[in-house]
């Protein structure tokens, strides 16, 4: 799932394509087709309890075999800053979301687990995720995700007025896996124990093995000396 914040920018189009083929847009900037799930939700900030957030819910790519992606564009209308972004945030499972008898709280949740990111009105992202799960001691699981980002400047070809600001972002996976991490403590007694046993076998093993060394080398200096001595007396 893809949580946006788009403040008061307002979705023109979504769509899900396959295959990394995304057609040329025919009316940039207008409204377009909306062919993805999305549900809009508002929930109070969990690190202030005070203010409103409003989010943009959309399912995210699935079909990683056929290479699908998402393709989002909004436009701003007008902006009093100098730097206009929109906010995002990747969650797990869409179907949680969709599930969930809370879906403010799951919300809430989420902001508070998942980092988030901007991209930015003026180009085109091209975000790339990646999942791993870590496995904790207990038996629970943690979710993270990390994605690369690459960013194009778009050339706006408009004829009219341009007093709106486009965003464009495509959200894909970056590979078919997910990574697993297995965090594993050895913190009682049976396995200090075990690991001491280990530390001192390596030892004495290396003590064997430096001993046989020495003999090997007085061996080969005494055969040495022979020989020596052999090829003087014939000298002689």
């Amino acid at each position: 799932g893809i949580a946006f914040y788009p403040g008061k920018a307002q979705l023109l189009s979504c769509k899900h394509h396959y295959y990394d083929h995304i057609p040329p847009l025919i009316n940039p900037g207008q409204p377009g087709d909306i062919k993805c799930t999305t549900e809009s939700i508002n929930y109070t900030d969990p690190f202030t309890n005070q203010t409103m957030k409003y989010a943009l819910i959309v399912q995210g790519p699935r079909d990683v075999k056929k290479k699908e992606l998402v393709f989002l564009q909004f436009h701003l209308n007008g902006t009093d800053q100098d730097f206009s972004a929109i906010d995002y945030l990747l969650f797990s499972s869409f179907q949680e979301f969709i599930n969930s008898p809370e879906k403010a709280e799951f919300m809430k949740d989420c902001e508070s687990s998942y980092s988030s990111w901007k991209f930015s009105g003026g180009f085109r992202t091209w975000v790339k995720m990646s999942l791993v799960k870590t496995k904790e001691e207990d038996g629970s699981e943690t979710v993270e995700f990390k994605q690369e980002t690459s960013v194009v400047n778009y050339i706006d070809q408009r004829t009219k007025p341009r007093s709106d600001q486009l965003f464009f972002v495509v959200f894909e996976w970056k590979d078919p896996f997910i990574q697993t991490v297995q965090d594993i403590i050895t913190a009682n007694p049976w396995n200090m124990i075990a690991l001491l046993c280990g530390i001192f076998l390596a030892l004495f093993k290396a003590a064997d093995f430096a001993k046989l060394s020495v003999k090997w080398m007085i061996k080969i200096r005494k055969r040495h000396l022979k020989r020596r001595s052999q090829v003087m007396n014939h000298i002689s």
